[in-house]
């Protein structure tokens, strides 16, 4: 979806609702800027919850995403979707915080509105595409512990192709723009995303093993459960 000769924006633009929004943040419209964060912070804050342990930061950094919006409305030229704009800013938000933070602590999970969505499709995310059902039991807190721990341990690339595909449901193509790469391409990296998801909890989902220690997960404090995992994931991959 491009400009048409002359600067001119495209009516495929045009008829984007997102697109016409931000174009009249351009022109300063303070309402429209509040009607697009009404309409997209939720989502920007869970994408953030895939990259940072604290649901309070999550919300920070979602912030700073739509501080930048708002700083770069005078350039903004809509190219594409607003919601690929968005995510191409939101993506380069969550990697800079990624390469600043040097100690991670205990995740906060954070809860959607009806207090377990987050976990729910953490859980698909693995469960679903390798076909296989854990033979151990666990509370849903516990899963969905082990599974984000086991998301913060993929690439930065990976991570944003499943937090897209899975929190967001965007399509191959989507995807491909927000993160400039071709269908095939984001096809690829999906895949291998999942298949090392899957090597990742496989152990854990099955017979308790902390992944990468060959011990049994403790059943201790939450400060030690947060912290039995991150480098023995990093391992593995």
């Amino acid at each position: 979806m491009e400009q048409e000769p002359g600067g001119q924006v495209s009516n495929e633009l045009i008829s984007d609702p997102d697109v016409a929004l931000m174009l009249r943040v351009k022109e300063d419209d303070a309402v429209a800027f509040e009607l697009l964060v009404d309409r997209f912070q939720r989502k920007i804050i869970r994408f953030m919850n895939g990259w940072t342990r604290s649901a309070e930061q999550a919300e920070d950094l979602a912030q700073e995403v739509f501080l930048r919006i708002y700083k770069s409305r005078k350039t903004y030229l809509p190219t594409a979707k607003f919601s690929t704009w968005l995510y191409r800013i939101a993506h380069n938000v969550a990697s800079n915080h990624v390469r600043d933070v040097s100690v991670r602590r205990e995740y906060q999970l954070s809860k959607a509105e009806n207090g377990s969505t987050s976990g729910l499709l953490l859980e698909n995310i693995a469960v679903s595409p390798s076909g296989y059902q854990p033979t151990r039991n666990m509370d849903h807190q516990e899963r969905s512990r082990v599974i984000l721990l086991a998301l913060e341990a993929l690439g930065e690339r990976q991570r944003t192709a499943i937090l897209l595909s899975k929190f967001e449901g965007m399509s191959y193509q989507e995807i491909g723009d927000t993160m400039g790469l071709t269908v095939q391409a984001v096809k690829s990296l999906l895949m291998r995303a999942r298949v090392n998801l899957k090597n990742l909890l496989e152990p854990y989902l099955h017979e308790g093993l902390v992944p990468g220690t060959g011990s049994e997960a403790d059943e201790g404090t939450d400060e030690d459960n947060g912290q039995f995992g991150v480098e023995g994931f990093k391992k593995r991959l």
